[in-house]
């Protein structure tokens, strides 16, 4: 066999591949004439998601796709609500024909709403529909100043999320001993509920409540409401604002001082930031009373969030800060605990 017959063969058989690999993949040409081979992943707002072997998940934007073929069945819904199972097909025309059982649909791709997965959700019940997730936690206290202080904090968070609000539920007790004396042992369980009611403003309320047997606080409870806003919200970071009213009440359990009651301001502040493997949080809090503006509170948290070679586990490394303008009897004015938290999460 001569090497030119050989490489004829050789090219027949090259372009005969990448045709039948181009025949069973999905197809998606733009108007500046590239030609994209690999799997359509959905179609939505806006854009088209190709899922290639040579580049990932390419996303294309929806207005700059000229044509669009896809082999294998997907549901399509169209933006006058109109939904189909079928295939996908581009004519010469530019037209694209949607065939299913009961016959086809010609339209254009700019007038494709969202897609699907055959069996799979619509993507708009999804968003709609609210999901629970459960985190647990343990921490591991450090150093307070010069005193050595071990402790634990056990924790217990669920967190309902829906298309505009998110209701979560806290559970946590922390106990701490600085050189065998106890330093901190107390319980809390909060509800906090957030409703996106306009762009980035929401409107909050929570109520916290538990005791708190060192500073002998028999049991304690907090109401508060408020308004929130994103300043900064996408999916590489996120800080929001909260400012409301607060009402707290503590009864002692020992002591002959009478229960307090006092109305507070609530100023929040919390910031998230996301590289690919780690995530940075910071979140400050300010409670002053309404009446004594110089008699405040400041609780200052930061956490690094690293993940394990499971999922589902998490390791936060980070930093408490606890600081009362006027603390009560012999408590310290500021408490500072570093910690390392193993955390479980689960859907």
């Amino acid at each position: 066999m001569s090497s030119q017959m050989f490489t004829k063969i050789v090219t027949v058989l090259v372009t005969t591949s990448l045709t039948c690999a181009a025949l069973s993949a999905d197809v998606a040409v733009t108007k500046d004439g590239a030609r994209l081979i690999g799997t359509v992943k959905k179609v939505d707002d806006g854009k088209v998601v190709l899922g290639t072997s040579y580049a990932g998940d390419v996303s294309i934007k929806q207005s700059e796709v000229e044509s669009l073929t896809v082999v294998k069945p997907l549901v399509v819904r169209l933006e006058g609500g109109t939904t189909m199972q079928g295939t996908v097909t581009t004519s010469a025309s530019g037209q694209i024909a949607i065939a299913g059982k009961n016959g086809t649909i010609s339209t254009t791709v700019d007038k494709i709403a969202t897609t699907w997965s055959t069996g799979g959700a619509d993507p708009a019940i999804a968003a709609r529909q609210r999901k629970w997730a459960y985190e647990t936690s343990l921490d591991i206290r450090g150093k307070n100043g010069k005193r050595e202080q071990l402790g634990t904090t056990a924790a217990l968070k669920a967190v309902l999320k829906g298309n505009k609000d998110k209701l979560q539920f806290l559970v946590s007790y922390n106990r701490q001993e600085n050189n065998g004396t106890k330093s901190v042992d107390k319980f809390r369980a909060e509800v906090d509920y957030t409703n996106n009611f306009k762009g980035q403003m929401s409107w909050y309320m929570r109520n916290e409540g538990g005791f708190d047997r060192v500073k002998d606080i028999g049991h304690y409870n907090v109401s508060a409401v408020g308004v929130a806003y994103d300043f900064i919200k996408n999916s590489t970071q996120r800080l929001t604002g909260r400012s409301g009213i607060l009402f707290r009440y503590e009864n002692y359990k020992k002591s002959l001082l009478p229960d307090m009651k006092s109305v507070r301001l609530e100023y929040g502040l919390k910031h998230t930031y996301q590289w690919k493997t780690m995530k940075l949080s910071n979140s400050l809090k300010v409670v002053p009373l309404l009446d004594d503006l110089a008699n405040y509170r400041v609780v200052h948290d930061s956490f690094f969030e690293m993940p394990s070679k499971t999922a589902k586990w998490t390791l936060h490394v980070g930093l408490l800060n606890d600081y009362a303008s006027k603390p009560v009897r012999s408590t310290k004015g500021m408490n500072t605990t570093y910690y390392t938290r193993v955390v479980l999460k689960w859907d």
